[in-house]
């Protein structure tokens, strides 16, 4: 017996949509958006496929995902090819299956089904997809919002797909996450001749102590939703590679996943004054990926936890660990944001799998998240 969203998900699997290249997934999508009603606007940007796509007005409720994937690894590894979705022993093989092209056709089939029963639903139901979610994300989503909040577009609240369960779908929802942000650090010395060190600054020995410090520096203590900070080294680099020789400069690269606690500027504000405290000579340059972004209990996580329990007959664990998602755009719209997705325990691994049976009860929950907040 067929199954539509275990049939749009292998659709959307056949598609090599390795980041940023969508390779049709989108156009698949809107066909089946626009049949039920939706109004499409392509929102595309430098090598990214975006759209935007809306049914009905007044409060806004979006569905938001990406149809790019990791590449794949040695194909020679996959039980079956990574892009031949495969249905054995009640699970769906390909890339992308959990991470997020089993989502995806879980929402489409969730949004048809909803505006079957519900024609003339009282708010607006949209989606946000990009296919740059993976890699550089830099004309994906973050374009999209910036576009919207330019005609001062609404969003009230946003689902974002990402695989947040671990053992059972819905056992995880995410309802927030943390910054990240990364310093490259450049600590400038003298080069010269390891036997005549008094001729030359070796910035490695120069900034060991800095280093020290900053590895045991307690940044916060977290909060009820959040980890302490966590600060972590990257990468270092230096010498020529000659054992004869003193560096004349070290690269250390490190990266801050911070919390709600505090902000971006307070950290650069830390981090140059233990610097600046161990007289180093250095350049410091930052890049911030996402600010940390908390939706409390309200409207759309109480909506997302009616559902899960009602379908998993489980309450749905809230927390904001783990890595970033678009989702960190999409909350400066001033949206409620959740991440609601399978379970993530094969994503960007060989043999990405989900459970069959997951991909259609996400799809209930979906539907019923709907129903809860703009039929």
């Amino acid at each position: 017996m067929s199954c539509p969203v275990l049939d749009l998900a292998q659709q959307l699997i056949r598609r090599p949509s390795l980041s940023p290249d969508d390779a049709g997934c989108q156009e698949i999508m809107i066909a089946r958006l626009e049949a039920i009603g939706f109004h499409v606007e392509p929102m595309h940007f430098g090598d990214t496929l975006n759209f935007w796509a809306t049914r009905g007005e007044g409060k806004t409720l979006a569905f938001a995902g990406h149809t790019d994937v990791v590449p794949t690894g040695d194909h020679k590894l996959w039980v079956t090819g990574p892009f031949e979705p495969t249905l054995r022993d009640g699970m769906l093989y390909g890339r992308g299956a959990a991470d997020m092209k089993g989502s995806l056709a879980a929402m489409v089939v969730a949004a048809e089904r909803f505006v079957a029963a519900n024609p003339n639903h009282q708010g607006r139901l949209a989606f946000l997809i990009t296919s740059d979610e993976e890699a550089s994300a830099v004309n994906g989503t973050v374009k999209v919002v910036s576009a919207l909040m330019a005609r001062n577009e609404r969003l009230d609240y946003c689902l974002v797909g990402e695989p947040s369960s671990t053992t059972r779908v819905g056992d995880i929802v995410k309802n927030g996450r943390r910054g990240s942000m990364t310093a490259n650090l450049h600590v400038h010395g003298v080069q010269g001749h390891v036997a005549y060190p008094h001729l030359a600054d070796n910035p490695v020995h120069r900034a060991m102590p800095a280093l020290n410090e900053l590895v045991a520096t307690v940044w916060d203590n977290g909060n009820e939703f959040f980890p302490p900070t966590s600060m972590q080294i990257a990468n270092i680099n230096a010498g020529t590679g000659s054992n004869n020789v003193i560096p004349g400069e070290l690269y250390v690269q490190f990266n801050f996943r911070f919390s709600t606690e505090l902000t971006d500027d307070i950290i650069r504000q830390r981090v140059a004054e233990l610097l600046d405290r161990h007289n180093l000579q250095y350049t410091l340059n930052w890049v911030v990926s996402g600010q940390p972004f908390l939706t409390s209990r309200g409207a759309l996580v109480d909506a997302v936890v009616n559902a899960v329990r009602h379908y998993s007959e489980i309450t749905p664990e809230l927390q904001t660990t783990g890595g970033t998602s678009d989702g960190r755009f999409i909350a400066l719209m001033g949206a409620q944001v959740v991440e609601l997705g399978p379970v993530n325990a094969t994503i960007h691994k060989i043999n990405e799998c989900v459970h069959a049976a997951d991909l259609q009860v996400l799809s209930r929950m979906y539907q019923r998240i709907m129903e809860q907040l703009i039929a």
